[in-house]
């Protein structure tokens, strides 16, 4: 047997799938640097070495840390450095021989005893194997593999801070949850690839551009020993025979489930890179490394990995991530900007709106003609944030349910009376004179039947059962145990939109704001914006048509469905520059801005009207409003208006308060009770130059606002919510709604 390799048949580490995890170290770095790919074709097995094959001659456990901490995103991970010990692991296989196996049993239940049974406490520098425990207190025991530079003839090379990088003879890691952790000699500790690239600066990607089974052994282990010693053949044997029917089972269930999981997230395809010196190389997606500089074909593609963008402008469906089947634009990263310099740290949440994340569509990019559009890879695999979105599902956080302490709970009491039990049978036994065998069996008789021992082939049978009625409503559980946990649910909470209700919203009525007397009062309920009864100047209409963040793909709209339902209404007509250019993937100049233009002989406005917008404020959910700045061609060139929509509630305390009616907060309440869904709409006129209407702060542009009225959307139910509702009621089963709209909209 081979001891130095031994801890990876460990059956406490069946989460991390113990197949061998191959390595592709075809191509080192070329790019801004190199790492081990997380998924990749195989390599030879002389070129990975366990590092304990190397001499140990300063492994001084006082001078190097023997414990760390990794802080990752969403938990913390303590790994201990450990060296695995010939005599010790000797003595364990001599211990588990002469126990029959039973001492081993006890090492599987208590593996932080395994560990110590096997291996001695070492330096983190040192070690040979990692001991990693999570915040739920789960354990596994990795082994540390070396990548040597020789055997590949190329160097390694890793981040030092601020896109500076240091090289390596030898590369350390170790696998833990599919994420593979590098030891960084400079901070002699283990990280990620994330963790290491933290550091880089905004400048730094510009510099870049231009230059398990899941089954439990437990299910296994049935008390029919003492059974066969005492004449219970047949009893044993049909417990053994469901027993292994109840695990052949479970095994077939979690494989199939793992089988549709892995169809489902898995991609390859062919990806364009930059490498040797700007050349073109097509390659597969799966040997993509961190600081590629990877093209966007124009006509879209799946993204296979995490990049920012460097130039152009991508438009992107990001359903894969977030659900929301709409169009999101993406631009290009800015330089550091002055105030920051090179200071400027790059930030995954602060600069979200230039990264393209893997598993989203790309429908569209735009740049100038001929040039393409570049993106510096971040992450790959299972450290993207798709990645981490299928390792939240292959690894779930343990649910801490009452009812389970309430079986543990119960478990105890039984064994407390089979304690009583055995101890009043010895006594008995031993005052009527039985032998010491018979003693024996009969005692651990009433511990073997204080759980029914059928019960886990039972319940096995039944989450079988279960899960082929689940799996003919297609809905897919790798962790078959929790299905049980259902059966205890008193409370389902739903999402609104896109789940009780469609996905698009359906225009009702506006309410516009008019001026009598001198004072602000809410118009008539209004179905149609073509018409003379809008207030003076078709400020109103102007903002509808212009405030949203609709664009052509393939001479088609797209957009959020609200926008393309009020722009749709209004009948203006959005003129793009990309279109008067020929090219719809090649990028307008700034001085050709969209243009919206109004229908000929609009009776909403005096004359045709032209609006171009010059700057945009993307929606966003924190600040719960979106906005542009528009220039009326026919006005002066300093003229300019802010046209912003959102929240009522949002954009009343942007307004000035002698624009709003009386009882506004009452109206929109009034109208959220019913379950429509309110948008209030604004506007500012500004006096600014052109290059001051660019660079003005978006908070110093949304302020001082006129309200100009609401938009009343009708957002229906769909045809199955109403049962499914009636149904969990009749069963007593409490639901909850929750939206982001008006709370009086739950009610």
């Amino acid at each position: 047997m081979d001891v130095g390799n031994s801890s990876q048949s460990l059956p406490f580490n069946n989460e991390e799938n113990q197949r061998q995890e191959h390595i592709n170290t075809d191509r080192l770095s070329k790019t801004a640097h190199y790492y081990i790919r997380n998924s990749a074709p195989n390599i030879p097995s002389n070129i990975i070495e366990m590092e304990g094959e190397e001499n140990d001659e300063n492994n001084n456990l006082g001078e190097l840390p023997h414990h760390d901490e990794i802080e990752l995103q969403d938990e913390t991970l303590n790994i201990f450095g450990y060296k695995r010990s010939i005599p010790r692991t000797f003595g364990m296989w001599l211990l588990t021989i002469s126990t029959i196996g039973i001492f081993r049993l006890i090492l599987h239940w208590y593996p932080e005893w395994f560990v110590w049974f096997t291996s001695r406490k070492t330096s983190l520098a040192n070690c040979d194997h990692i001991l990693v425990k999570d915040d739920h207190l789960n354990i596994a025991f990795r082994p540390v593999k070396i990548i040597n530079s020789k055997t590949q003839n190329e160097e390694f090379i890793l981040p030092k801070g601020n896109g500076q990088m240091f090289h390596l003879d030898k590369l350390r890691f170790f696998t833990y949850r599919k994420l593979k952790y590098f030891w960084y000699p400079q901070k002699n500790c283990f990280a990620t690839i994330s963790q290491l690239e933290s550091e880089l600066s905004v400048n730094y990607f510009h510099k870049c551009v231009s230059s398990q089974t899941g089954l439990s052994d437990k299910s296994v282990q049935q008390s029919v020993t003492v059974w066969y010693m005492d004449n219970y053949a047949y009893f044993a044997s049909i417990i053994v025979g469901m027993s292994v029917m109840s695990i052949g089972l479970d095994v077939y269930q979690i494989r199939k489930q793992e089988r549709k999981l892995r169809s489902m997230v898995h991609t390859d395809d062919q990806v364009q890179v930059l490498r040797n010196g700007g050349k073109v190389q097509e390659i597969s997606s799966a040997n993509l490394v961190h600081g590629d500089i990877l093209l966007i074909p124009p006509r879209g593609c799946i993204l296979q990995c995490d990049a920012v963008l460097m130039t152009g402008t991508v438009i992107v469906n990001e359903a894969m991530l977030t659900g929301e089947s709409m169009p999101i634009t993406k631009v290009a990263m800015p330089e550091a900007d002055d105030e920051h310099g090179e200071t400027q740290m790059f930030s995954f949440k602060e600069h979200s709106k230039h990264i393209l994340y893997c598993g989203t569509q790309v429908l569209q990019t735009r740049y100038y003609a001929g040039k393409h559009v570049q993106a510096v890879v971040l992450r790959t695999a299972y450290s993207t944030l798709k990645g981490q979105l299928v390792r939240s599902i292959m690894y779930p956080k343990p649910v801490d349910f009452r009812f389970t302490k309430d079986l543990f709970k119960f478990v105890g009491f039984l064994s407390c009376i089979a304690a009583l039990g055995f101890l009043y049978t010895i006594l008995v036994m031993i005052s009527r004179g039985s032998s010491a065998w018979k003693i024996i069996i009969r005692s651990l008789d009433i511990i073997t039947i204080v759980v029914p021992p059928a019960l886990p082939a039972a319940m096995s049978i039944g989450i079988f059962a279960a899960q082929m009625r689940l799996h003919a409503k297609q809905i897919f559980c790798i962790s078959p145990s929790t299905i049980n946990t259902c059966g205890a649910i008193n409370t389902v909470c739903f999402d609104k939109t896109g789940t009780l209700t469609e996905d698009g919203l359906d225009f009702n009525c506006f309410r516009a704001i008019y001026l009598r007397n001198g004072l602000p009062e809410f118009g008539n309920e209004l179905h149609d914006f073509c018409t003379d009864e809008l207030p003076e100047n078709g400020e109103l209409l102007k903002a509808v048509a212009t405030c949203h963040s609709l664009t052509r793909i393939d001479k088609v709209l797209n957009g959020d469905p609200l926008d393309l339902v009020l722009f749709r209404k209004t009948g203006w007509i959005m003129d793009e520059a990309s279109e008067r250019m020929g090219d719809e993937t090649a990028q307008f100049d700034i001085l050709q801005p969209t243009v919206i233009r109004s229908p000929p002989l609009h009776s909403s406005v005096e004359s045709e009207v032209e609006l171009a917008v010059i700057r945009q404020f993307t929606f966003s959910s924190h600040l719960q409003r979106m906005s542009v700045l528009v220039h009326n061609l026919s006005e002066e060139s300093h003229i300019h208006h802010l046209y912003c929509k959102g929240a009522p509630e949002k954009i009343a305390s942007l307004c000035l308060p002698e624009t709003l009616p009386y009882g506004y907060q009452s109206f929109v309440d009034n109208y959220a009770q019913h379950g429509y869904r309110l948008i209030a709409v604004a506007s500012r006129r500004l006096n600014l130059n052109y290059v001051k209407a660019h660079k003005a702060k978006r908070e110093h542009l949304e302020c001082d606002l006129v309200m100009l009225g609401l938009i009343v959307m009708e957002n229906r139910l769909k045809p199955q919510t109403i049962g499914v509702i009636n149904q969990l009621n009749r069963a007593n089963i409490r639901t909850i709604m929750i939206t982001g709209d008006n709370i009086l909209t739950g009610n």
